[in-house]
């Protein structure tokens, strides 16, 4: 083989090489790029659903406070109707301890509570 032959299939086999490069490189780069856009879909997906989770967490939230309040009011009421319940006994007690007419009542009402009981155990 002559020597401009073989300068020229080595020539030829360096192009091909270089070809080969090139390819393998633009394929790297192009692996490199799909890999980009799969994060960057994956951040904008977490992105989303941290925004819903920190949604869901505030409406949690508030849902917790209002019951919180809503709680605190229920026994505010509850200690209130107690109070009004204990100021009816003392009006009730003081009024027996006033009224001059208090035994002859008591009595009455404890014979009309004895026909309740007696017509409720009828009715059972």
């Amino acid at each position: 083989m002559s020597t401009v032959a073989i300068v020229l299939i080595v020539i030829a086999v360096l192009v091909v090489l270089a070809l080969i490069a090139l390819a393998s490189r633009r394929r790297h780069e192009r692996q490199l790029e799909d890999r980009r856009q799969v994060a960057s879909a994956h951040r904008e997906e977490a992105s989303a659903r941290r925004l819903t989770a920190e949604k869901e967490a505030a409406a949690a939230d508030e849902q917790a406070a209002r019951a919180r309040r809503e709680a605190a009011e229920a026994e505010e009421r509850g200690q209130a109707a107690e109070r009004e319940r204990e100021a009816a006994t003392a009006h009730e007690e003081h009024a027996q301890r006033v009224d001059p007419d208090a035994d002859r009542q008591a009595e009455s009402t404890e014979e009309e509570r004895g026909r309740d009981d007696v017509s409720a155990d009828r009715r059972a």
